[in-house]
């Protein structure tokens, strides 16, 4: 059964997460106020500033950095982007 939220990053009704993305209240938070697509969407996104600024999640302050753009990619705010990604044309 899914559940709806008013997401944050789309500013409309839409279907939520399944679960908490992470302990903590900060995933309490995106549990409560981040839809399932915007989450996708940050998935997305991190993975193309890991690969292409080659950060290591073994650095905490890479998690860092990653948290802080997180937070700027949900509140609508800017956030770093990958350098170079072009993408691919349809």
């Amino acid at each position: 059964m899914s559940r709806n939220i008013f997401c944050r990053k789309h500013q409309k009704e839409m279907e939520g997460l399944n679960n908490p993305p992470m302990p903590g209240a900060r995933g309490q938070d995106i549990y409560d106020n981040i839809s399932k697509a915007a989450w996708d969407e940050w998935q997305s996104q991190q993975t193309m500033l890991i690969n292409e600024k080659h950060l290591s999640l073994m650095d905490p302050s890479t998690r860092k950095y990653l948290q802080a753009q997180m937070a700027h990619f949900f509140n609508n705010e800017p956030f770093d982007k990958a350098e170079g990604y072009v993408p691919p044309e349809k």
